[in-house]
């Protein structure tokens, strides 16, 4: 990845938590020491790398502790994107049998959270690309309003992950699929806002 110009430097690690007393019940082979070793090897192997995980919370007897360690990890890694979900207990599983349940509403409080404080990292990291010359794959017209073209850049998977508003410009000149230079102008939440340049 590191040598091919034709290959996005995104890699999605679905880590699923930063505890590791978590990780084990979860049968996960990892360790927080050993993700934050691999997510260090990444970024220095891969300058400009987007980093993307899963996080799952309320997994059966995840404490305050343990999730407060998540939390830090979140804010100390530092990811580009982060997805979470609640843990849904099902039958048929190996963690159906685990003792101390989280109660629903404890998961969704701890999954919002968490939300939240990814979202104040990106917002962070989105204002300083502002001013960035950077190339945009434009995707069409936004969903929202056919006057506006929709775009991503290399860091942004399709459906999951943010997305770049081109402004100043008319939109019957873009077509899917074609890249564009871009100047990064605004940003909002998880979106950004660009100007095409001749």
């Amino acid at each position: 990845m590191a040598d091919c110009e034709k290959v996005c430097r995104y890699i999605d690690l679905p880590l699923q938590h930063a505890a590791d007393d978590v990780l084990s019940r979860m049968r996960r082979p990892g360790t927080r020491h050993r993700y934050e070793d691999l997510l260090s090897n990444i970024r220095t192997r891969l300058p400009n790398v987007t980093l993307r995980t899963t996080f799952i919370v309320g997994f059966p007897g995840e404490t305050r502790k343990e999730f407060d360690e998540l939390c830090n990890f979140i804010k100390e890694i530092r990811f580009d994107h982060v997805g979470v979900f609640t843990y849904s207990h099902e039958e048929d599983t190996t963690a159906y049998k685990l003792p101390n349940n989280v109660t629903a509403s404890l998961k969704r409080h701890r999954r919002q959270r968490l939300l939240e404080i990814q979202k104040r990292l990106l917002v962070q990291t989105n204002r300083g690309k502002l001013g960035q010359i950077s190339k945009v794959l434009i995707d069409g017209p936004s969903p929202e309003h056919d006057l506006v073209v929709q775009g991503r850049l290399e860091g942004q998977a399709p459906e999951i992950d943010g997305v770049v508003y081109l402004t100043e410009c008319d939109p019957s000149r873009y077509k899917p699929g074609q890249l564009v230079t871009a100047k990064l102008v605004s940003a909002k939440d998880y979106d950004l806002t660009a100007v095409p340049l001749p």
